[in-house]
């Protein structure tokens, strides 16, 4: 489109548009607010409590994570945990989970890539030894089992990403299974979704639910296979 300019022309001033976009970027991103040990916890948090029912405890732990919403209301809005606490009437671990709550809220608030605390807390493992969960996942500890958790709510708010298993080779498992059932003689499991009472543990989801196929051990849960 063509405009005719009526007036003198008494300056001018070139415009470089890379810069100027580099610089609206720049302010969009100061504007940006982020998890920080200097941000002020809020009047209302968000968040959702997880049950864990343990064998070695009559006794369930409650475990609650709240979030702060940060940029509310902008295309930038984004939930980030804030602090945790886990209740349960079983004094017996009163000392560690207090202790645990406080050191995982101040990692929290310091802000940064918190996601690392899931790894770690699944790799604790009690030297009394662990439990099986219905369905066949084993747990290595209490400790574990709340970084399980810890895990279930960064996906559910979008700070890790659920890992879905291809629908190919989920059908290849549900068939395999059906045909491993067929040489035993029927289902080999007690509970519907339950797996074949007579499989392994897996290494690598900790569930109770590796057989041989094919002249291959292979999880019926993630689908890892020693063949490759």
């Amino acid at each position: 489109m063509t405009k005719k300019i009526d007036k003198k022309i008494v300056a001018y001033e070139v415009v470089n548009l890379d810069e100027q976009r580099k610089k609206a970027e720049q302010v969009e991103r100061e504007q940006i607010e982020d998890m920080h040990e200097s941000v002020e916890r809020p009047e209302m948090l968000v968040g959702a409590t997880y049950k864990i029912k343990t064998p070695q405890s009559e006794h369930a732990l409650y475990v609650t994570i709240n979030d702060m919403v940060l940029n509310h209301g902008t295309p930038h809005e984004t939930r980030r945990p804030f602090e945790i606490f886990i209740n349960s009437k079983n004094m017996a671990h009163f000392q560690w989970v207090v202790a645990l709550t406080r050191v995982i809220s101040a990692v929290f608030r310091k802000g940064g890539d918190v996601t690392f605390l899931v790894e770690e807390m699944k790799a604790v493992f009690d030297p009394q030894g662990g439990y099986f969960k219905p369905g066949g996942r084993f747990m290595p500890s209490i400790v574990a089992e709340i970084g399980f958790a810890l895990e279930r709510h960064m996906k559910m708010i979008g700070l890790l990403e659920e890992v879905q298993m291809p629908e190919a080779q989920r059908e290849m498992l549900l068939a395999k299974r059906a045909e491993y059932d067929t040489l035993k003689g029927g289902p080999q499991s007690v509970e519907e979704g339950d797996f074949p009472a007579d499989a392994k543990l897996c290494g690598k989801c900790y569930t109770k639910a590796v057989i041989i196929m094919d002249g291959c051990l292979t999880c019926l849960n993630c689908g890892d296979s020693k063949c490759g």
